[in-house]
């Protein structure tokens, strides 16, 4: 704790107290520094004060004397200017020149190897980016080796390489080198991008670079600290306009020809559906099980299912259509089954009818982005996908969503639009000419389209790039007046070049200079809609009072992601309820098998960003942007203006989005995988109302059913006392009891008997008898029917939990399990403890609630499909409890057991005995014994819960 206390101690008045992230990254890192260790890692979300962080790091470094040089690496200029400043206001002598003349030398990334960050993205999106072509020596710049010989020369250096995950994507082979070269020198990571975002190459070139993560924080820990602002995340869905839709459906002729020509029984010597019939249908389960079907082939397997869904092939025995299924198949499964058909058929016959389906393939395939090789189908590039992702549509969106948030917001709208590109550089494919605009997609293009729209035009669009300030002249000139108020050394300096309504800015400055002012401008509100590139403004650009974002990239790791929105998160400080609204366009047409290709990058921008729902559920995936949005198909066309429609609306619920974050409350800032399940047996028995959460009470039944009758496991269990009528009477009462369990006066025996009150006698007798007698045949008609009823979802969680608890693969049972009943009767399951755990848990409690597959293991439930009959009705509480032990059920329901409960006899053993407290007797069979294979074969897709389920990842 040496090194932070001497930073703490350093710190210059009026720089505001460290936060709660700030603070612990701080502390973890005096634990690795203390141990020795040279380099360490911290993860923390845009805006949650990185630099910060690295400040107080350096120094402590330069106090303690562990550090004499000190040498910033960041990804751009704008990131460079903002560390050249804040180094100032801790009083650091900070400087950019490579000779590490001053004490902390700030450069950027380039200064090593040459790269444009504005051309991280190509213009096609299908295209390698350009960064990712030539060896290490060839990035090198030619003054990087200079520096490089100055950085190994500095004895005592501390190296601080900002938003590292760029070394993951182009630098970091080479600053492996480098770090190899000057192995004495600290080095501190700083990044947004979380450790599991990264594939196996990155995870070991991180681990090469930095060893383990020192600190983390998510986004949403953050913003429950308060240091970010809550916010929503919104998707505007388009078409592509007449002209592209024009376009894209001659294009779709030939692959509908083909699928066409597929469904002909007489299109090749053994049809396509007759090849993935035999392949996937026909050996389920003679040959093998589906289960092993799916694990042998994946991609394949699924593929199937989505044929089967849509009526082209018979469901495979055992099979079970989950939420990525029930849809119909998409251009990418008919070509992964094509494939299967052409390789190991069709090229392989000498039948002139499949040289000729060759043919009629090779012709197809290129309509979706696939060619025909000597090796199979393979990837090639696909003009639709450019079409969508820079179709003008989605251009003339973005004004209409500007223009939206300046209704709600007015003189607080600042409004960020990142696209990939300034200009596109590449030309059009020939096919698209006159397709799409050459500028369709890119900053400009959208600068213009603000420009030119009455509404927009008011906020001052400005664009701001790599290479480029662009705007109507009347808000460059502006521009220009601020920029030289702010630094006089520019006055006379910049020129407004160009006619029309969009013009630039020229003069002796550079984009290591324009952000400071352009960003002071838009702050200031001269500006209130700001155009750049990702590779600029995409990630460590500062902007406080940005209120939303409208994301037109294509980019889509959770690295692009997590920057893009932190441009929006950070706090502003001239508004304390600020809430941020993040806008994705998206592109979608119908009339192609590849217009869901948008769809398809809005759900991986997704995959793994947490964000909060309607309900107040920080959950990953589509889902935090609508509930009815699915990650496997984009909704219908006809659905859109109904859907823009309530992404209006909930723009405007900015205090209802601050809410759900629920700022200040507790949080333990996990991730917890969750089943929610929609059951038609499970929605009458908890019902909330309208707007609000049930979390359930986990209690064992007080009834189960066993093979002789209903056991009775709440002993407190029993009719309520009934008075005889000579006592009620003598009482002045009439027949009075009470209700088991619910504490309700029964109504008089009179009532009972449908009759008014009498005098005692005969007649009173005969009435009460009757009375008690009906009541207590209800009694027992009324628990039997519970015994029997299907199980609720929340006792098959207990037991599942339970199961993996006594089998020694969780460290907790029933006792963690959270079940919430939510309006309209949607249970959502989870296991509160260890991440790894809780998806076992999810996992296992799927498995259970699904139809009869192939399991190793069946576990039966008694039960009662016909109404108690009994040739006579109890007279007292004794004979009511004997007859309720004596109902013995009339039929036996089988489930099966999860496939990881069911590795083993002693895992199996382990259900049944959770099983049986939670829902009732039963027999553990072996689906390998002769009984059990019969079972298997008589049950198998029989589906007791009809329950469709779907997995999130909840954030607690």
């Amino acid at each position: 704790m040496a090194e932070t206390a001497i930073a703490l101690a350093l710190t210059p008045a009026g720089v505001p107290p460290l936060r709660t992230h700030q603070a612990r990254a701080l502390a973890a890192l005096d634990t690795v520094w203390d141990a020795d260790r040279r380099r360490a890692w911290v993860v923390l979300p845009p805006g949650a004060g990185k630099t910060r962080v690295g400040l107080e790091t350096i120094t402590a470094a330069l106090g303690a004397g562990t550090a004499t040089h000190v040498v910033v690496l960041a990804p751009n200029t704008a990131i460079q200017a903002q560390w050249v400043a804040a180094a100032a206001a801790h009083r650091l002598s900070a400087g950019t020149s490579r000779d590490l003349a001053a004490t902390v030398t700030c450069l950027t990334y380039q200064s090593l190897a040459v790269f444009d960050a504005d051309a991280e993205v190509a213009d096609d999106p299908d295209e390698t980016p350009r960064t990712e072509r030539g060896s290490l020596l060839d990035r090198l710049h030619r003054n990087g080796a200079e520096l490089v010989e100055n950085m190994r020369s500095a004895s005592g250096l501390l190296l601080v390489l900002d938003e590292c995950h760029h070394l993951l994507e182009v630098w970091g082979r080479l600053l492996g080198e480098l770090l190899h070269t000057v192995e004495d020198a600290r080095v501190l990571g700083l990044t947004a991008t979380p450790p599991d975002a990264m594939n196996r190459e990155q995870a070991a070139l991180v681990d090469e670079l930095f060893g383990e993560v020192a600190f983390r924080a998510g986004v949403p820990a953050v913003v429950k600290e308060g240091h970010l602002a809550p916010f929503a995340e919104l998707a505007w869905l388009t078409t592509p306009t007449a002209h592209e839709t024009e376009w894209l459906a001659a294009e779709a002729t030939r692959f509908t020809e083909l699928t066409t020509y597929l469904t002909d029984p007489t299109f090749g010597s053994l049809s396509f559906l007759e090849w993935i019939n035999a392949r996937f249908v026909e050996p389920v389960p003679q040959t093998r099980s589906w289960a092993e079907v799916v694990k042998a082939e994946p991609d394949l397997a699924h593929a199937a299912l989505r044929m089967s869904h849509a009526g082209l092939l018979a469901a495979p025995e055992g099979a079970r259509l989950n939420e990525q299924h029930r849809r119909a198949p998409d251009a990418d499964d008919w070509v992964a089954l094509l494939g299967d058909w052409m390789t190991k058929h069709v090229t392989r016959s000498d039948d002139a009818r499949d040289r000729d389906v060759v043919e009629k393939v090779r012709r197809a395939l290129p309509a979706v982005g696939y060619v025909w090789t000597r090796r199979g189908i393979r990837r090639g590039r696909s003009p639709v996908d450019r079409v969508l992702a820079r179709s003008h549509a989605k251009t003339t969106a973005a004004v209409e969503i500007v223009a939206h948030e300046l209704s709600l917001l007015g003189a607080r709208t600042r409004m960020l639009v990142l696209c990939d590109h300034e200009r596109a550089s590449s030309t059009l494919p020939t096919g698209l000419q006159g397709v799409l605009d050459q500028q369709s997609g890119s900053a400009y293009a959208a600068l213009e389209a603000l420009v030119a729209d009455p509404t927009t035009a008011t906020l001052g669009p400005l664009m701001v790039t790599g290479s480029t300030v662009a705007g109507h002249p009347d808000t460059l000139a502006a521009l220009a007046a601020h920029a030289e108020e702010i630094d006089p050394r520019l006055a006379g300096k910049l020129q407004v070049e160009g006619e029309g309504p969009v013009a630039t800015l020229t003069g002796a400055w550079s984009s290591r200079h324009w952000v400071a002012p352009v960003t002071s401008f838009f702050e200031s509100g001269h500006c209130q809609v700001l155009v750049g590139t990702r590779g600029l403004l995409g990630e460590g650009w500062d902007a406080r009072r940005i209120s939303g974002l409208i994301d037109l990239t294509t980019a889509t790791t959770l690295t692009a992601v997590v920057q893009t929105r932190g441009r929006a998160l950070r706090t502003d400080p001239t508004w304390d309820e600020k809430v941020a609204v993040n806008w994705s366009v998206v592109c979608v047409s119908e009339t192609h098998p590849k217009g869901g290709n948008d769809w398809d990058r809005l759900v991986r921008k997704h995959e793994g960003f947490h964000g909060v729902d309607d309900d107040g559920d920080i959950v990953d995936g589509v889902g935090h942007i609508d509930a009815a949005f699915s990650p496997y198909a984009p909704p219908p066309v006809a659905a859109f203006d109904d859907i823009n429609a309530r992404m209006r609306a909930r723009a405007s619920q900015r205090d209802e989005i601050r809410s759900c974050w629920e700022v200040g409350q507790p949080y333990r800032d996990q991730i917890a995988p969750t089943l929610r399940v929609h059951s038609t047996t499970q929605v009458a028995q908890v019902e909330p109302a309208t707007g609000t959460v049930i979390r359930l009470d986990l209690v064992p039944p007080p009834v189960t059913m066993s093979r002789s009758g209903v056991t009775v496991v709440d002993a407190s269990l029993a009719p309520g006392p009934l008075l005889g009528a000579r006592d009620a009477a003598a009482a002045g009462l009439g027949a009075v009891g009470v209700l088991a369990g619910s504490g309700a006066p029964l109504i008089g025996w009179y009532a009972l008997a449908g009759v008014g009150p009498l005098v005692a006698g005969a007649g009173v007798w005969a009435a009460a008898d009757n009375a008690r007698r009906e009541y207590l045949a209800g009694w027992v008609a009324e628990h039997v029917a519970l015994a029997a009823a299907v199980p609720s979802v929340g006792r098959v969680a207990a037991a599942v939990a339970d199961a993996l608890c006594a089998a020694g693969l969780t460290a907790a049972g029933s006792g963690a399990v959270v079940v919430e009943v939510h309006p309209g009767g949607e249970h959502r399951c989870r296991l509160e403890g260890a991440p790894a755990e809780a998806e076992l848990f999810a996992a296992a409690l799927d498995d259970a609630l699904a139809p009869m597959g192939t399991p190793r293991y069946v576990m039966s439930r008694y039960t009662m499909t016909s109404p108690l009959a009994s040739a006579r009705a109890p007279r007292t509480r004794r004979g009511a409890l004997k007859a309720l032990r004596h109902a013995p059920p009339d039929t036996t329901a089988w489930h099966q057991v999860p496939a990881v409960l069911g590795v083993n006899g002693g895992r199996a053993a382990a259900f049944a005995n959770a099983w049986r407290r939670w829902v009732g007797d039963g027999d553990l069979l072996f689906t390998g014994s002769a009984e059990g294979a019969g079972v298997l074969a008589a049950q198998q897709g029989s589906d007791p819960f009809d329950a469709t389920t779907v997995m999130r990842r909840h954030w607690v």
